[in-house]
This record gives structure tokens, sequence and C-alpha cells, in this order.
């Protein structure tokens, strides 16, 4: 299926039924009175987070979306019907813009959470509505209001407890598929992960977070150059970032050059994500001898001056991946919101009934 994460839609609400004007007439009922009544209100647009999508693309192929007009009030004071709500589905994880303003309208970040988009508009008063003392056969009624007509800018932004950075070819597929079910493309060239890749992590039977893996980032990327600047607010929602490097490059560049290059990438795109937890995750060890990779990696780390948490691995033999991932579930856990259970109110006193009164004694009547 083809990941789509922006798109643009026209939403429009149901009209409000009119009011009806309408008098009493039935045999024996003389001046019966008016008897029109209110339209039905339009329907409303609501959008709802569906977990079952992941992509945006279903709205390639219809954009315009229109709820059901509310109907027309009716003599014998008959409410119209009202029109359907229209329920529209996206993923979770979707922003809500207005095209036109670019206002944040709502963020669906949990199943079944529902925004209303577009209001539906309001049915008309009948001419019973307007009777009064002094005017007993109004001839007057409202027409119904327009609904609401928005067009929204769908913005999808994938919710992910870990996020994966780095150049190109760094192993990034690799890992997340040797970490979790994920089977993401893996080939011998740059540029094979064209769009975000999530996996679950399972450290334990009860313990799991989310990684998302996205395009490589290259130099100029908050220019547009690359494909990585297209996706990087996918991890805008991360908890902690893995920046992976490649400790062994086929054309000897030098890490540490990469490491900042990515580093500046992101201050130009968001300077609040360089603020977030990112650590250091030196990949490829299996292609060095034992001691040369560490001497490699203890380098690397002393010339960045790196004082985050770091980790010597090897995603395709999978090895000290184990370390990693304990740490990750540790950091993850901590940082989500504990629940914590709600203290029932304790049960007032009941207070005892009152004693009844004694009924008082009736007199003997004593006869002279």
């Amino acid at each position: 299926m083809k990941f789509v994460d922006e798109v643009l839609i026209e939403v429009t609400a149901g009209r409000g039924g009119n009011g009806c004007v309408s008098f009493r007439r039935e045999k024996f009922i003389p001046l019966g009175g008016p008897d029109g009544g209110d339209g039905g209100a339009g329907g409303s647009v609501y959008l709802i987070a569906d977990e079952g999508l992941n992509t945006l693309v279903d709205f390639r192929h219809q954009r315009r979306f229109r709820a059901q007009n509310g109907e027309s009030g009716q003599s014998r004071q008959c409410t119209g019907a009202g029109g359907s709500v229209l329920d529209i589905r996206v993923p979770v994880g979707t922003l809500v813009r207005d095209a036109a303003t670019e206002e944040l309208i709502g963020d669906l970040t949990r199943h079944g959470e529902r925004l209303l988009v577009a209001q539906g508009g309001y049915g008309g008063k009948g001419n019973t509505a307007f009777k009064s003392s002094v005017n007993r056969a109004p001839r007057r009624s409202t027409p119904g209001t327009p609904g609401e007509q928005r067009e929204l800018h769908l913005e999808l932004r994938v919710l992910a407890d870990v996020g994966l950075l780095g150049f190109p070819n760094a192993g990034k597929s690799t890992l997340i598929r040797s970490i979790s079910a994920a089977t993401p493309k893996v080939a011998d060239y740059p540029f094979t992960t064209l769009h975000p890749n999530l996996g679950v992590v399972r450290v334990e039977a009860d313990r799991s977070f989310v990684v998302a893996d996205i395009p490589g980032l290259i130099e100029g990327a908050a220019e547009g150059q690359g494909l990585g600047i297209h996706f990087l607010k996918h991890v805008s929602r991360t908890r902690v970032l893995w920046h992976v490097v490649d400790l062994a490059p086929v054309d000897d560049v030098d890490p540490a050059k990469q490491i900042r290059v990515i580093e500046k990438e992101l201050k130009k795109f968001d300077p609040e994500l360089l603020q977030r937890p990112r650590w250091l995750v030196m990949n490829k060890a299996d292609l060095l001898p034992e001691g040369e990779a560490a001497a490699r990696a203890k380098a690397l780390l002393r010339k960045l001056r790196w004082k985050g948490p770091s980790f010597l691995v090897s995603a395709l033999e999978r090895d000290g991946l184990k370390p990693l991932l304990y740490a990750t579930m540790e950091l993850i856990e901590q940082s989500r919101p504990v629940v914590s259970e709600i203290e029932e109110p304790a049960a007032e006193p009941v207070a005892a009934p009152p004693k009844p009164r004694p009924r008082p004694r009736r007199k003997k009547l004593v006869e002279d």
C-alpha cells in the first residue's frame, strides 16, 4: 500500500431544514390555529481516529465529503428529520488544520477519539413558534441555516516511542528487522527506505515499545535535499532518538562529520529535537576486528565529546542489542504517565431515623 501522510480534503455539513407554515384543518374544529413544525438539523462531520489505518492514501481517491441535509418541518407540528452524522475515519496521529488559516483544529492521538470539523446547520422555526396572544394566526417561518464548509489539511505523524536517525546505508532498516517483526527493504544502495516503517519491539512478554524508521538524512535535507526532510515530522512524537552511525563506511567518510551534519539539519528543522534524549548506536561492528571496533568507538566518542548513552552493536549479527533494548525500555517506562488508582470516596455515615413521637393519650370524659 502506498504511504501518504499529507492530503487536502473538503468537508460540508448538512443544511438545516426549513420551518413549515401550516394551519390546523379538521372537521368541527374551526380556527384550529397554526401547527407548522420546525425543520430538522443538518448532519455534522466528525473525524474518528482508527488504529487500523496507517496511511491517508484513501483520501487520494475521495476528497469531498458532504453530510446529509435536514428535512423541512410538516403540518401537525411535526419536526423534520435531522440529517445523519458523517464519520470519517483517519489514522491515529493525524493533525487537522484549517487549510485557509493554518489554524490547528485538533490532534487525534487515541483510538476512537472524535473531532468535530464541520457543524451542521440549524433547522428553521415553523409558524407555531411565532403564535402569541396578539398574533394567533402567524404566517411566518424561518429557513434552515447552511452547514459549515471547510477545506482541511490532514497531516499524519506516526506514533512511536523511538525514532531512528542516520545517513543512508547506516543500517537502520537492518536494525529494525533484527529487533522487531517489521520487514523494510534492505539493499546495498542508498535511499532504499522510501517511507516510514514501524516495528513493535517486545523486550518481555508484557513489555514492548514502538520504533519508527525514517528515510536517511543527508546534508541539505532542511532545504529539500533527499527524502528525510519530508518524514522528519514522524520523529517529533518520539520519546528517545537512536542516532545510528556506520563505524565502517565504505567510502571512508568520517562518522563524526556525519553526526554533526545530522545535528545541523535537526536544528534547522526543529531545535526542540536536539533537546530530546538522543543515544548513539554505533553499528556494523561485525565488519571490523573486535579490538579495532572497540577502539574506533572509543575514538569517536572522544572526538564528539559525547556525554549521552552509547552502544556498540551489530544489527546484522544481533550482537550488543540486548543492553540497548532494555535501557530503552526502562527510559520509556519512566517517561510514561503513571495511572494511579482512583480512590473511592468514603461513604458518609447514615443518620439514624428519628424516633417516632409518642401518641398523646385521649382524655376520658367523665359524666357528672
